[in-house]
């Protein structure tokens, strides 16, 4: 892994996942050609999906004829966990006219050191959900009872199977698209002997 500190190493595009409390940056060397940082300036706007009043705004320096973009920990630290649509935005410095060079989409991760959110994807939080479920079923044989006048009825063992392996195929996607992320393979891959 080269030193994620040092500007001749930063990802030449916007991360697609970010952690709240890390430090943060990124360069674009493919808009100084038309857009001399001497001349403009490269800032960002992205806002929570699902919650308009949540935004992050960052602006850009320069390098050369690099923008270069860095966010500190301290910084980062505040941001809200979740997806965030963004927009990436280019100023004429003469009169302050703006046009959109770029837009996206990145998550913010929760930071694990300070977070007491539950770690847990969506689909596995529903997926052991589902299994408790099923598994305090296994010695219940009614489907339905009323008492009182009022009624209640559980689901079906057979919808509860096929949610669980709906959500199971979900769970095993994202520890496959975790494994590539870090560099290891799919992990899905059968072998053989001849």
């Amino acid at each position: 892994m080269s030193n994620a500190f040092d500007s001749a190493n930063y990802s030449e595009t916007e991360p697609a996942t970010l952690i709240a409390g890390d430090r943060i940056a990124w360069k674009r060397t493919d808009l100084g050609g038309n857009y001399p940082p001497a001349s403009y300036s490269l800032s960002y706007k992205a806002r929570l999906n699902g919650a308009g009043s949540t935004s992050i705004s960052i602006s850009a320096g320069e390098s050369g004829s690099d923008y270069i973009v860095e966010v500190g920990a301290s910084t980062s630290a505040s941001w809200t966990p979740g997806v965030y649509s963004w927009q990436a935005y280019i100023t004429r410095s003469s009169d302050g006219e703006r046009i959109t060079v770029d837009s996206g989409t990145f998550q913010v991760l929760a930071n694990r050191a300070t977070a007491t959110s539950d770690p847990r994807s969506h689909a596995q939080i529903v997926l052991d959900a589902v299994e408790a479920v099923i598994e305090g079923r296994a010695s219940k044989d009614q489907s339905s009872y009323s008492i009182g006048g009022r009624s209640l009825a559980r689901t079906p063992i057979t919808d509860l199977l096929l949610l669980r392996n709906q959500y199971k195929t979900e769970v095993n996607r994202e520890k496959i698209a975790e494994r590539i992320a870090n560099g290891l393979d799919a992990g899905n891959t059968i072998r053989v002997r001849f």
